[in-house]
């Protein structure tokens, strides 16, 4: 196999490992009953007229599996990041204190856990397209480099390498949907 096609098999190995990982760190967001400081890290605040991540304005702690503490490490920033969690789609309200904002995350009714089951199905979709349109795009590569004189077997190979990669990837996503469904669904 020539070094140009394992060039493209590698980038496109890279690439859906990339799509992995960012299917992973959108279904951190998504809550699972319990409180964790990846529900909020998402959240924009107007910080001195530059919309900044909460993360890097604020301390974000779980003290217990439904409470999420986040002390400003500036107090001006309280009103900003209270106004931020009523704007969001978290559907949470903050308890403002004298120097942090506490956030009491509320069982999930079933309904709730339906819904989100189907916001991290829509997610996981998400990142099998991804892993396909790598797919895609590495065969419409490869075909073009047979054109150029690149032998026929050693294209067909390559592609057989695409689908084996891509099939491998599509289970990772598979497995992370079956894992997060269950920590949702589980009362």
């Amino acid at each position: 196999m020539t070094e140009e096609i394992q060039f493209y098999l590698s980038e496109a190995e890279e690439s859906m490992e990339k799509a992995v990982q960012h299917t992973s760190s959108e279904l951190t967001k998504i809550r699972a009953g319990k409180a964790s400081p990846a529900m909020v890290e998402g959240l924009r605040v107007d910080y001195y007229g530059t919309p900044t991540p909460v993360s890097q304005v604020a301390n974000i702690m779980a003290p217990d599996a439904r409470t999420l503490l986040i002390k400003p490490w500036e107090k001006n920033m309280l009103g900003e990041i209270n106004k931020a969690i009523k704007n969001s789609d978290l559907g949470l309200n903050p308890q403002q204190e004298a120097d942090a904002i506490r956030l009491n995350i509320p069982a999930l009714t079933e309904e709730r856990r339906r819904e989100l089951v189907k916001q991290v199905k829509n997610e996981t979709e998400h990142g099998k397209i991804s892993v396909r349109n790598v797919r895609k795009d590495v065969n419409d590569t490869l075909k073009k480099l047979q054109k150029e004189g690149t032998s026929e077997d050693a294209v067909r190979d390559a592609e057989a390498k695409v689908q084996k990669l891509t099939d491998a990837f599509i289970v990772r996503i598979d497995e992370l949907l079956a894992k997060k469904e269950a920590e949702i669904m589980t009362i």
